[in-house]
Order: structure tokens, then C-alpha cells, then sequence
């Protein structure tokens, strides 16, 4: 499916932030129908209104408010809403859970126009509503029991507990999730992204290919080379340089 020629909105309280952004834009030839921009979250919506935009590029902290007392007011169909952001490193978590394209002031150029580009393909599928309500959740509640991901595939985006995946397993550019239902989800993303993401939950690296939810483990035999036995019964390798790091681990846990 073509993708549409978004219009785009820019949401940011500094002058020269929004230049900056119109600039970028310009230079690398994004396509638009419409470039708009707003200083505050009034601002927005009064512009939300009139123009309906596709894509909004939302800074978080905004002198008015912030980008999130937008995006509560605003009514479904929600567009692709792509934050800029100086967050610190929990806040950028959460939108990696969430699967929401963020990017980091200063803006990068390349990432800027691939982020834009990505949010056009996917302006059809009306996805934006999971993956904010998402959002809202991990922000507001942290805990690893309540702690929910939201994994896109090629055809479906699954929400799914954190404490219900097994192990992730990489090939590549892609990693398949383990869940404890028997059920496996390929995600075009790599095992790094996930490995920092799910460290602080109880998940630990004990391969290059493998990351392994502790509370999974049943034993870890150390014969030929290392392996963890899992309690679905499945064999996960332990490398050489992950061995020691996963005992600890283990007599930690």
C-alpha cells in the first residue's frame, strides 16, 4: 500500500527548535502536503483542529504543559505522533516498551526523515491508539508484574507481560520472543535493543544469540561447554564469556 503525503505538525515551545526541525525537513527532502508548527500545547490544539495533522513531532516539555496533556485531549483516530525529547534514560525506556518512535535533541537529519517516512507507511493502520494507551501505562505504572511490551510484527502488534516471555532468541536483524503460552513472536528489531531494555526485569544475556528471563530457569548444566535448561524443557547455550556473569547471577538470585 502507497503511503500517504502526511502533514505534519511541529510542536516545540523554542523558535529556533521548530526552524531547526522545518529546515531538516526541507533539506532532506521529506515529502509533506501541509508543514505547521505550534508553540504550546494551546497552540496545538487549536492547529489539531483546523488542520488535522498526520504526523505530530512533539517535544515533551513544553512552557504551557507538556506533550502528553495534548495527546489526552486529542480523539481517535489518533495520528503518528513521533516525540523529540532531552528525557532522561526511564522515560526513553518507556517508549521503547511502548514501540513509540522517539528521537533525541539534537535532532539527527537521517533519523528525523526515516522516522517521518515510517510514520507515512504506517498512518493506515490506525496502530497509534495501542501503542499510547501503552505508553500512558508504563509511565504511570512501573512495576515488573504489571510491566507490558508492545512487539509489532509484519502483520500484528501483540501487547504482552513482560514476566510471561521466556527467552528472546536473535538471527540477525531479528529476534523471536518465547512466551510462556507456547507462543512465538518475530519482530524485526535486534537482541541489543531488547537486551537494554529488559536488563532491570529480571533478564540476563548468557549468549550472543540469547537472552533468558531469570525466573525461567530451572538449572544450568555445566557440561559440554554450558547450557541453561529451561522449565518449558528447552536448552539455551551459555557462551564462555557469559558463563562466570550468569553464576553470579544465579548465586544472586
Amino acid at each position: 500500500m502507497a503511503s500517504k503525503i502526511p502533514a505534519i505538525l511541529i510542536v516545540d515551545d523554542e523558535d529556533k527548535a521548530r526552524e531547526a526541525i522545518k529546515g531538516i525537513i526541507r533539506l532532506t527532502e521529506t515529502e509533506f502536503s501541509r508543514l505547521d508548527e505550534a508553540s504550546g500545547v494551546a497552540d496545538a490544539l487549536e492547529k489539531i483542529s483546523s488542520h488535522t495533522p498526520d504526523i505530530i513531532l512533539l517535544d515533551v516539555q513544553l512552557k504551557d504543559g507538556t506533550g502528553f496533556d495534548i495527546l489526552q485531549k486529542l480523539h481517535s483516530p489518533l495520528p503518528e505522533i513521533i516525540f523529540i525529547t532531552a528525557f532522561e534514560q526511564h522515560a526513553l525506556s518507556a517508549f521503547r516498551f511502548s514501540a513509540v518512535d522517539y528521537l533525541l535533541k539534537p535532532v539527527d537529519p537521517v533519523m528525523l526523515k526515516e522516522a517521518i517516512d515510517r510514520a507515512a507507511k504506517q498512518i493506515a493502520a490506525g496502530e497509534m491508539e495501542v501503542r499510547m494507551q501503552q505508553l500512558m501505562q508504563v509511565l504511570s505504572n512501573p512495576s515488573r508484574d504489571s510491566k507490558k511490551i508492545v512487539l509489532k510484527t509484519t502483520e500484528q502488534m501483540h501487547v504482552v507481560k513482560v514476566k510471561e516471555i521466556i527467552r528472546l532468541e536473535a538471527d540477525k536483524n531479528y529476534t523471536t520472543f518465547f512466551m510462556d503460552s507456547g507462543t512465538k513472536i518475530l519482530v524485526s528489531k535486534t537482541l541489543k535493543e531488547y537486551d537494554e531494555m529488559l536488563s532491570e526485569f529480571g533478564f540476563i544475556r548468557v549468549h550472543q544469540s540469547h537472552l533468558v528471563n531469570v525466573d525461567f530457569i530451572d538449572r544450568f548444566d555445566k557440561r559440554d561447554g554450558g547450557y541453561l535448561i529451561l522449565k518449558n524443557k528447552s536448552n539455551v547455550p551459555v557462551s564462555s564469556r557469559k558463563r562466570e556473569e550468569l553464576i553470579k547471577a544465579l548465586e544472586n538470585f
